[in-house]
């Protein structure tokens, strides 16, 4: 008996664990280093090639302006002509510009029409310098666009799947300069929480300390608020490269704030793990009231010499309400409470009620969070 009931402890055990791994995230997952970020570029360029859906340069003047100059820097005078192409589309292009990108390699671009074009399927841009903020020259953009809408139209009916005036171009602009970005030149090192919460960030600490403690003997990490976390390098001679890689591979489990989020537009309801509700008896009736207008004509007697016919209304109201059934709920876990709301048999809208009602009785052990 003695043995079973060791058995049976050791894969209550093991069960335990292996729920709580499943929970665990990797700190990669939830964090993110101070100082290494994206920043976006953007710029105005042309997109030709396009099968007659480009913009009419008559009610787009800048694309006319823009084709005039792209063909004067290629020696072509058309400043005297009247262009009529429908081939050009005006874009803008936009993309964002990774931490420690170096010259030479590849990113991705969005390309967006500015004119009246209908579709830029087909089409292709020409090079296109991409700017920061600070007005300088990152990245050149060119290639072949891949639209995935389409817009059909003819005399009396058109179709549209999609959007047909934005693209994507893979890996379309190369990178001409870079940021400078170095780890040798942060000032500290510093992770910041996705989802700021005091409890995950010590968690995130203890972590850390327990990892470096085993590996170099020494505490590395220190909470500094429920956002941010402050590493410092065991010694100069290791690599700060591979110490970071080591400590995102560390698990942690993260804590979720008690919320509920209730999208009316959409009717869906999302309750996070740690919501409770307090036992509250909840019931719920649907009322359907009919009204229908029924207008009828009334016509003047026979032979009458100062009648006239007359529209009157007539208005007929009705009123149903459905039997709700008293049911009874609460829970400390996320599936009681779920198998107690399914227990009424609800429709969303339902749902989205009665939650905003046991919010209101005090009943409900969470942030309600209504968009």
């Amino acid at each position: 008996m003695k043995t079973v009931m060791n058995w049976l402890a050791a894969g209550v055990l093991g069960l335990l664990l292996t729920l709580e791994a499943q929970a665990a995230v990797r700190i990669k997952d939830i964090t993110s280093l101070q100082g290494v970020r994206d920043n976006q570029l953007v710029g105005y360029g042309l997109v030709i090639g396009l099968l007659g859906t480009g913009d009419t340069l008559r009610n787009a003047p800048f694309t006319e302006q823009s084709l005039q100059s792209m063909l004067d820097s290629m020696g072509v005078n058309v400043r005297d002509a009247r262009l009529r192409t429908r081939n050009v589309a005006a874009v803008v292009v936009t993309a964002n510009f990774p931490a420690f990108a170096q010259k030479g390699s590849r990113i991705d671009v969005t390309v967006s029409s500015l004119g009246d074009a209908g579709s830029l399927s087909g089409g292709t841009l020409i090079a296109t310098p991409l700017m920061g903020a600070d007005g300088k020259v990152y990245a050149v953009a060119q290639g072949a666009m891949t639209v995935s809408g389409f817009s059909e139209q003819g005399d009396a009916q058109s179709l549209r799947a999609g959007v047909a005036t934005s693209g994507l171009i893979s890996n379309g602009a190369i990178v001409e300069r870079e940021i400078g970005d170095s780890f040798a030149r942060l000032p500290n090192l510093v992770l910041e929480l996705s989802n700021p919460d005091f409890k995950t960030a010590v968690r995130v600490a203890d972590a850390i300390n327990a990892f470096s403690r085993a590996r170099y003997g020494v505490k590395l990490a220190r909470e500094r608020d429920l956002r941010s976390v402050e590493l410092r390098l065991p010694g100069r001679e290791v690599n700060m490269t591979r110490f970071i890689a080591e400590i995102e591979g560390l698990a942690v489990q993260p804590d979720t704030p008690a919320r509920v989020v209730v999208d009316e537009r959409t009717g869906t309801v999302v309750i996070g793990s740690n919501v409770q509700i307090s036992t509250v008896a909840v019931t719920h009736g649907n009322l359907v009231v009919r009204v229908t207008e029924d207008p009828y004509a009334s016509q003047p007697a026979p032979f009458s010499e100062r009648g006239e016919t007359v529209v009157l209304p007539h208005t007929t109201i009705e009123a149903e309400q459905e039997s709700g059934n008293m049911s009874i709920i609460g829970g400390t876990d996320l599936q009681t409470l779920v198998s107690g709301l399914n227990r009424i048999g609800l429709r969303p809208a339902g749902v989205i009620s009665i939650l905003q009602t046991i919010k209101t009785a005090g009943a409900l052990q969470a942030d309600l969070i209504i968009q």
